[in-house]
């Protein structure tokens, strides 16, 4: 019986968790496509060398943030999938509003 609570703190966390990088990643991933619009425009207008150096700099940065955050958010959804599996087993869950989010996160995240 004490395992309820328990699976009840975990879904809040790794829910939490997975909703957090699944807006991180979002996030980042516009801003990429900001930079890198921000750098083609500099490249038509003919901007200068250390100006488009310094873009393309941001821009790489931003795309290794979208991979890292990318690679945390699967992590954070393979955890959450773990414990909803779980919880599925626990017919008090059924109705649970925790239970509920956490699928409906981990369906946002498979799109």
């Amino acid at each position: 019986m004490s395992e309820i609570p328990a699976l009840k703190r975990q879904l809040k966390i790794k829910s939490g968790a997975a909703k957090r990088l699944l807006k991180e990643n979002g996030l980042y991933r516009k801003e990429t496509e900001d930079l890198q619009r921000k750098h083609d425009k500099m490249i038509a207008d003919g901007a200068e060398e250390w100006d488009l150096k310094n873009a393309k700099r941001l821009v790489e940065e931003s795309n290794k943030m979208v991979t890292d955050t990318n690679d945390r958010m699967g992590r954070a959804v393979g955890e959450l999938r773990d414990v909803v599996i779980k919880a599925r087993t626990e017919p008090s869950f059924a109705e649970d509003e925790d239970f509920m989010s956490a699928e409906a996160i981990l369906e946002e995240a498979a799109l």
